[in-house]
């Protein structure tokens, strides 16, 4: 299955990092954030990627265009002229990559690349959000419900924790990051039927996905919920980076290769 990723946004609430690179190729534990992406779809077999590029897409490109060096141990003798490659940590994924335009919204991205996903069912997600989402349990939800889009959902963590006080005022109890009391968001894991294109105006490039596409397949009830209890993390922040380099540091619960 074919899996689309939207990369082509500015990333302007991480712009300490942004104003040099997309958001996607962040790094997080040395590769780029899109790069932990792609290797959570692979994991579960789904390895061909059409990535919506945008702002700085060409970055993304080179990045494709040079991974087989960066991924080798090579040896090059300059008075011949030759390279020699020793081992090589290349992945076995195919990636599409498209210029959807600097100022498209995700619903025009998406459309954009209508022709490379071809009439077949398909993942989407966002080139920011990291998690460890059971995609074959999504799987067989989004099969078993009929609808024509299938969207995770997640309840994030708070930022601040929370304090409990005795009668004395002294303090009881400290959470950290407790879950928000029942409040579910779009966790950013599609899985999608072509009937999803026929949501998309012809003219979709100053349309969210997230906004008059999901919502009118939430009224033609053909919107399902797959609700995803695990670790998610979506880098929004430098905060959320620093965040995420710690977690690799440690033990990232997203990894699953």
């Amino acid at each position: 299955m074919k899996v689309v990723i939207f990369a082509g946004g500015k990333g302007t609430r991480i712009s300490e990092e942004s104003h040099l690179k997309p958001k996607p190729m962040i790094e997080v534990g040395g590769k780029p954030i899109l790069w932990h992406i792609m290797k959570i779809y692979a994991a579960y077999g789904h390895t061909e990627f059409i990535i919506c590029c945008g702002y700085k897409g060409y970055m993304i490109k080179e990045y494709f265009y040079h991974y087989f060096l960066h991924n080798s141990d090579m040896t090059f003798d300059l008075s011949n002229n030759e390279m020699t490659v020793h081992t090589t940590n290349a992945e076995n994924i195919k990636v599409t990559l498209v210029d959807t335009g600097l100022e498209t919204m995700t619903a025009g991205r998406l459309k954009r690349v209508q022709e490379y996903v071809g009439n077949e069912r398909f993942m989407l997600t966002y080139g920011d959000g990291v998690c460890d989402i059971d995609m074959e349990a999504q799987l067989k939800f989004h099969e078993s419900n009929g609808a024509a889009v299938t969207m995770s959902i997640v309840q994030p963590g708070s930022r601040f924790g929370m304090i409990e006080l005795d009668e004395n005022n002294r303090v009881s109890e400290f959470t950290e990051k407790p879950q928000e009391d029942g409040a579910w968001i779009n966790g950013g894991f599609f899985i999608c039927e072509p009937k999803a294109f026929e949501y998309l105006p012809d003219q979709a490039d100053d349309v969210m996905w997230e906004r008059s596409p999901l919502e009118k397949l939430t009224a033609d009830g053909e919107l399902a919920a797959y609700r995803h209890h695990g670790f998610w993390k979506c880098m929004d922040t430098l905060r959320d980076n620093v965040d995420l380099n710690d977690m690799w540091d440690d033990k990232p619960k997203w990894k699953n290769w």
